[in-house]
């Protein structure tokens, strides 16, 4: 048997490394950082004497004040582009694995056990780890952190992290998707929108309307991840495992996002770019229906009849493809009984009840596992690496999008009515639309109609990319495994650019 040459696996230099960097790293920040450093990011008050002078000269004179602000934006725009090159990345991972290993005899004469790490999958596995979008935001934050810890100390760096960011709406996501993807909240669900979907008979077709207009307006009441993680599973269940064609794929994705941002517009309470300014400008519950949500239900409905019509002959194609249930024959498993589904429905009230207060909803959460495996015989098994990934996402990204404020809050309170609003529509694209609105309520004496259309236009973009909205990744990682080599950024752009159409025009034209 052919001997082959030694090499050191790929694993233990990547550890090797990986670990020298670790002992390292405290001695080295401790050096970079033993001078005084200012707070990092600076506050937007402490920026002075801006006063008469352009977008470009505020921007430069916020760069020489503080050159981080610069690195910051350009890692941004780096996770960013990321995003764009994941699919690309996650195919080539998928032909590494197609391809027998190089040092591989043909003949078999060498057992695969008997090949280097890093030809049995560790470089395949990284590139998949790589080419997942829901993993681009948090390791593009490592970057970040090494840059602010040797710029600015790591004191500086673990204040930044502990104290400038909240994470309060990644642990909320996590918690949310992981009760709303159990068994019996799915029963639900599935039982209050079937009702609907069979009154129109049931076909593919009307499982496709009733989940992606019913399905978003839940978010109003049970918020806006809650809501993405049915329709996103339902979805998956009466249409996607009927492989569509990939332009149905992917409008139907682009509906789900937009439609899902616009769809908790209803209320002052479920949707996050609306929670972040609606008690600081006193918009209530009559407020938003009035302003926002009979435009966003609208909206929903015209766009939804439109793709309906474009894509009718697709439909009556699937409807052939549905499997007709087994004959006689009963279910497989038996529904969840009435009480647990009520438990389960009231810790996801607890959840949303108490979603700005994580010490809460983590407590509920724990109790909520302690009741999964007290009533594991009408359980099926926990996954929560779709929640993980999702919170990892979210996490990596409201790091970053802190840092952002120095370039958004200048560009936000220079725009008229109308810039105003296609300015917050094509910001949420590189930027969660909350963090949009946010920066939007901290520029002073923002008239009525101004606060309107950055709103407006921040739930109207929330479906252009998976990063405009918090529930995008959660919708993503549920349906990813419908497309290959995963979401192109591109198709879903274009899947999205109906229905932010249609809803644009809604908020703009409609008093």
């Amino acid at each position: 048997m052919r001997m082959l040459p030694h090499r050191r696996p790929t694993t233990q230099r990547v550890l090797f490394w990986g670990a020298l960097l670790l002992l390292a790293l405290p001695a080295l920040a401790t050096a970079a950082g033993s001078g005084e450093a200012a707070a990092f990011p600076p506050s937007l008050d402490s920026y002075g004497g801006e006063e008469g002078l352009s977008l470009g000269e505020v921007l430069r004179q916020r760069i020489r004040n503080e050159p981080l602000n610069l690195v910051a934006t350009l890692l941004f725009l780096g996770a960013v582009l990321h995003t764009f090159v994941a699919p690309k990345i996650a195919a080539y991972a998928h032909r590494m694995e197609r391809r027998p290993p190089a040092d591989y005899d043909r003949d078999g004469t060498i057992e695969p056990h008997e090949l280097p790490l890093d030809t049995r999958g560790f470089r395949s596995e990284l590139l998949h780890f790589l080419g997942e979008i829901e993993a681009v935001f948090g390791l593009w934050v490592v970057p970040l952190l090494l840059v602010i810890t040797f710029g600015k100390g790591w004191s500086v760096a673990e204040q930044f992290v502990a104290h400038g960011v909240q994470f309060t709406e990644p642990l909320f996501v996590v918690v949310i998707m992981a009760i709303s993807a159990t068994r019996p909240v799915l029963q639900f669900a599935e039982g209050a929108i079937g009702r609907i979907a069979r009154l129109a008979g049931g076909s593919p077709f009307a499982w496709w309307a009733s989940i992606l207009t019913v399905g978003p307006l839940l978010g109003s009441f049970i918020t806006e991840p809650a809501a993405m993680v049915i329709s996103a599973l339902l979805l998956s269940r009466r249409l996607y495992e009927l492989n569509p064609s990939r332009r149905l794929a992917y409008g139907t994705l682009g509906l789900l996002f937009v439609n899902v941002s616009v769809g908790g517009t209803l209320t002052h309470f479920a949707a996050p770019p609306v929670l972040m300014v609606a008690g600081k400008w006193g918009w209530g519950l009559a407020f938003m229906s009035l302003n926002f949500g009979y435009k966003a239900l609208l909206g929903i409905l015209v766009a939804t009849t439109i793709y309906a019509l474009f894509f009718r002959r697709e439909f009556a194609e699937l409807a052939l493809r549905q499997p007709a249930p087994p004959a006689g024959a009963a279910r497989v498993r038996p529904p969840a009984p009435a009480w647990v589904v009520a438990v389960h429905l009231g810790f996801l009230a607890w959840t949303v009840f108490t979603a700005h207060t994580p010490a809460l909803f983590i407590g509920g959460f724990l109790f909520f596992l302690a009741f999964l495996q007290a009533s594991s015989p009408h359980q099926d098994a926990l996954n929560l690496r779709s929640p993980l990934l999702v919170g990892f996402f979210l996490g990596g990204l409201v790091v970053h999008g802190t840092l952002q404020q120095w370039w958004i809050e200048p560009v936000l309170s220079r725009l008229g009515e109308l810039p105003l609003f296609f300015g917050a529509v094509v910001l949420t694209a590189f930027n969660d639309n909350a963090a949009i609105t946010y920066l939007a309520s901290l520029v002073p004496d923002f008239a009525d109609s101004m606060k309107y259309a950055v709103v407006a236009g921040a739930v109207t973009g929330g479906g252009l990319t998976v990063i405009a909205n918090a529930p995008n990744p959660a919708g993503q990682s549920i349906l990813s495994r419908h497309f290959e080599d995963g979401i192109s950024p591109l198709a879903l752009l274009l899947g999205a650019l109906v229905p932010t159409t249609i809803l644009a025009l809604a908020y703009l034209l409609l008093g």
